[in-house]
């Protein structure tokens, strides 16, 4: 099987605005992929690091990318296909309340 990261975006007023009942079914969704071994969690403020040439770390709060919708969390995920993958994510809360999911082929370093 493959590996996938995924990256959940979303806010608080998308999530509010989505009926409660669909919020529900895609928290049980998550809880499911969590059974069938998925890594997943909420983002918490990021930093940046560098170290260029070597020559000395730099850390600085906040993050690189930037986006309409803020990070809400990150998973990986376990799928034969990039389209299981995404069918997989479709179902999760940001892609349901009104957020939006990126999912990104993992190729592990040997």
């Amino acid at each position: 099987m493959a590996k996938f990261v995924t990256i959940g975006y979303g806010d608080q007023d998308g999530y509010d605005r989505t009926d409660a009942a669909v919020r529900n079914e895609a928290h049980a969704h998550d809880a499911r992929l969590l059974e069938y071994g998925a890594v997943t969690g909420i983002a918490g403020s990021p930093v940046q690091v560098r170290n260029h040439d070597g020559a000395g770390m730099t850390v600085e709060g906040g993050s690189f990318m930037s986006s309409a919708l803020p990070v809400a969390g990150f998973s990986i995920i376990e799928a034969a296909t990039i389209e299981e993958a995404v069918e997989l994510v479709s179902k999760t809360p940001c892609a349901v309340a009104q957020g939006v999911v990126e999912v990104w082929p993992l190729q592990e370093s040997p």
